[in-house]
C-alpha cells in the first residue's frame, strides 16, 4: 500500500517517519506538511519526497496517515477519504463532534477503511488485556489516571504544542483513556460530573451503558515524579490492573498500520474507526461543556 505522511511536527519526526518507512508492507511514498522546509528534512530523511500540494500527495497514494493538530486533521481527513485514500488517524480525531461527524461521514461515503491511533489501544499487552477483562464481564467501576508532564517545570517538552496548550489534558490524554474503558465498561451514557483540579487537570465521572460507572483523572501539568498511566477495573473478579507494556510507540503505530491494511483489504469496519473517534470527541466535548470556559488549560 503506498502511504503519504500528512504531518512534520515531533510525533511525524519521533514516529510516524521511522514507522511508514521502516514498515515491509507500506511504501512510504510522501510528506506533505504546512512548513515545506520541514516536510523536506523528514522526506530526505527516509529517503522518500516531500509535497509542496497536499492535492498532489492524495493523487499519488493509496492511503494517508496524519500526524497534525486534530483540527487541521478533521478537514484533511475529509478531503482525503473524498479521494478515495484509507486513513490512518492520530487521537482526538477533532476537537468538535462536528468536526468528526464530517470525517465518518466522508470515509462512510467513500468507503474507506480508518484507524484511529490511541497509543494504549495498539500495545500488546494492552490489547490482550482488554480482550480478556471484555470476556469476564461483571466490572462494577473502575478508575483510568493519565497524568503528564508535559506542561510541568521547564516547559522544554516538544509536544507542548500550541493545540494542547488550548485543550489540555481532556482532549489530549483524555482520548487515550476512554480508548481502554469503553470497550470493557460500554459505551458512555452520560458524563455525570466534570471537576477542574490544579492547572489543565481534570477530573470526570462516567455512567457507561453496560451498567457500570468510572471515573477519569487527567492532566499534562502533573509534577515529573508522579506522571504515568493507570487503569483499575472492580467487579467479580475482584480487583485488576492494567500491565505495563514493553512495547513502544512505534511497536504500536507499526500494529495500528497493519490493522489499517487488513481493513482496507476485507472492508471491514475497525473497532478503533473513525466512527469510534467520534464518540469518544462527542464524550469530551460533553465534558468540556460541563467544565466550562477555560476549564483545564494548562496555566
Amino acid at each position: 500500500m503506498r502511504i503519504g505522511l500528512l504531518g512534520t511536527g515531533p510525533w511525524a519526526q519521533m514516529v510516524y517517519g521511522p514507522v511508514l518507512a521502516s514498515h515491509e508492507d507500506l511504501d512510504f511514498t510522501g510528506v506533505w506538511g504546512r512548513r515545506p522546509e520541514a516536510a523536506k528534512e523528514l522526506a530526505d530523511r527516509h529517503g522518500t519526497r516531500a509535497y509542496d500540494d497536499v492535492d498532489a500527495l492524495l493523487d499519488d497514494v493509496d492511503a494517508v496517515a496524519v500526524a497534525l493538530p486534530p483540527d487541521i486533521q478533521a478537514e484533511l481527513a475529509v478531503r482525503a477519504a473524498r479521494a478515495g485514500r484509507h486513513l490512518l488517524l492520530d487521537k482526538p480525531v477533532a476537537t468538535t463532534a462536528a468536526g468528526a461527524r464530517a470525517v465518518v461521514a466522508a470515509a462512510e461515503e467513500a468507503r474507506v477503511a480508518s484507524v484511529v491511533f490511541f497509543t494504549s489501544r495498539y500495545l500488546s499487552e494492552t490489547a490482550d488485556w482488554i480482550t480478556a477483562q471484555t470476556a469476564a464481564g461483571g466490572w462494577f467501576t473502575g478508575h483510568a489516571r493519565w497524568l503528564g508532564s508535559v506542561f510541568a517545570g521547564d516547559g522544554d517538552s516538544p509536544f507542548a504544542t500550541p493545540w494542547r496548550r488550548a485543550k489540555g489534558a481532556l482532549w489530549d490524554v483524555g482520548p487515550h483513556a476512554l480508548s481502554v474503558l469503553l470497550p470493557v465498561l460500554g459505551d458512555v451514557r452520560r458524563v455525570s460530573a466534570a471537576a477542574p483540579g490544579p492547572q489543565d487537570t481534570v477530573h470526570l465521572v462516567l455512567e457507561h451503558t453496560g451498567g457500570a460507572s468510572s471515573t477519569v483523572t487527567l492532566s499534562l501539568t502533573a509534577p515529573p515524579a508522579a506522571s504515568g498511566a493507570a487503569v483499575e477495573l472492580y467487579g467479580d473478579s475482584g480487583v485488576v490492573r492494567l500491565p505495563e507494556s514493553a512495547d513502544s510507540a512505534a511497536d504500536a503505530l507499526s500494529r495500528a498500520a497493519g490493522e489499517l491494511l487488513a481493513a482496507a483489504r476485507d472492508g471491514r469496519a475497525h473497532p478503533c474507526d473513525a466512527a469510534f473517534g467520534l464518540r469518544v470527541t462527542e464524550i469530551l466535548a460533553d465534558a468540556e461543556a460541563l467544565l466550562g470556559p477555560g476549564a483545564g488549560e494548562p496555566r
